[in-house]
C-alpha cells in the first residue's frame, strides 16, 4: 500500500501525480492527485451529537473558523444545510470578515424531530477557495428519553450501600416503546445495582422509574453505565454512573479522634465532621 497526504502550500486547486516506476509495461504507473487549499480552516471537521430524545435540545458543540491566510477573509453566510437541516441550529460570533490569523466560533445544537440517524452540514460561505466550507453534523433521535443523563454518587465507604438515585425513562413517541432489557454494564458493574418499574413496553407519553444504588468494592473512582435496550432509536440508551469508594469509616454518632477511622461521608449537601477536631469526639453532620 502507498499512503498519500495533502498539505497545501497555497489556496486553490492543487494537483500532482503518484508515480511508480517498475519493469511492467506502461511504466511509470501514475495516479492523479488533487485537492483544494483554502485559507478558511474549520475545526473539528465533523460534529456528532450522539443519541438525543425527540424534541429535546442537546448541549451545544462548537466549531472554530480560523483564517490561516495573510489577508482578510470575507464571510458571506453561516447556515445549516442538507437533509435534516431543521433538526440542527447554529449561532456564531463571526462577522462579515475575519482578519488574517483570527478565529471565530460557531455553536451548533441538535433537536431531533424524528427517530433514527439525522444528518446535515454546517456551511460557511466565504471568499476562500473551496467555498462553501462544510462540517458534517449528525445525531440520532430517540423516543426513549432518560432523565437525568448521568448519576454521580459522590464518596461512599467500601461495602456501604448508598441511597438510591432515580432515572426516569419516558416514551416521547406516539407509539408503544418496547423494552427488551435494563442492565448495569461497563467497567465496575458489580459496584452498582438497579431496580425498576418498567415492564416490557411503555405506552406513548408514559414514564417508568429506574433506581440505582452504589456499593463500592474498592477505593478510588468507580464507573459503569445504566443501559436500556429498546426499539426507540439509538438503542441501547445509556446513563453514565460514577462514584468514589473510600476505606472503612465511623458512622454518625460513633466515636472519632486520633487513630480512629474517619467519619463516614454525609449525603449531599451535608458534610461530616468530628465534634472535637483536636481530640476524641462524636461523628456528626451539618
Amino acid at each position: 500500500t502507498i499512503s498519500v497526504t495533502f498539505k497545501p502550500t497555497a489556496s486553490g486547486t492543487r494537483s500532482a501525480a503518484l508515480s511508480v516506476t517498475d519493469n511492467a509495461a506502461g511504466s511509470p504507473q501514475k495516479v492523479t492527485l488533487s485537492g483544494i487549499g483554502t485559507t478558511a480552516k474549520l475545526s473539528p471537521t465533523s460534529l456528532n451529537f450522539g443519541t438525543v430524545a425527540i424534541g429535546t435540545t442537546s448541549a451545544a458543540k462548537t466549531a472554530t473558523l480560523t483564517n490561516v491566510g495573510t489577508t482578510s477573509l470575507s464571510i458571506n453566510g453561516v447556515a445549516i444545510t442538507g437533509t435534516n437541516a431543521g433538526d440542527f441550529a447554529q449561532t456564531h460570533t463571526c462577522g462579515s470578515s475575519l482578519a488574517a490569523g483570527a478565529s471565530c466560533t460557531i455553536s451548533v445544537t441538535f433537536k431531533p424531530t424524528a427517530s433514527g440517524t439525522r444528518s446535515a452540514a454546517l456551511s460557511v460561505t466565504d471568499n476562500a477557495a473551496g467555498s462553501p466550507q462544510k462540517v458534517p453534523v449528525s445525531g440520532i433521535g430517540t423516543t426513549a428519553k432518560l432523565s437525568p443523563t448521568s448519576l454521580s454518587f459522590g464518596t461512599v465507604a467500601i461495602g456501604t450501600t448508598s441511597p438510591a438515585k432515580t432515572v426516569t425513562l419516558t416514551n416521547v413517541g406516539t407509539t408503544s416503546l418496547s423494552i427488551t432489557g435494563i442492565a448495569i454494564t461497563g467497567t465496575n458493574t458489580g459496584d452498582f445495582a438497579q431496580t425498576h418499574t418498567c415492564g416490557t413496553s411503555l405506552a406513548a407519553g408514559a414514564s417508568c422509574s429506574i433506581n440505582v444504588t452504589f456499593k463500592p468494592t474498592a477505593s478510588g473512582t468507580r464507573t459503569a453505565t445504566l443501559s436500556i435496550s429498546d426499539n426507540g432509536g439509538g438503542s441501547p440508551q445509556s446513563v453514565p454512573l460514577s462514584g468514589t469508594g473510600v476505606g472503612s469509616c465511623t458512622p454518625f454518632g460513633g466515636r472519632c479522634g486520633p487513630g480512629l477511622p474517619r467519619c463516614c461521608p454525609a449525603p449531599f449537601p451535608h458534610h461530616s465532621f468530628c465534634s472535637n477536631p483536636t481530640g476524641f469526639g462524636t461523628c456528626l453532620m451539618n
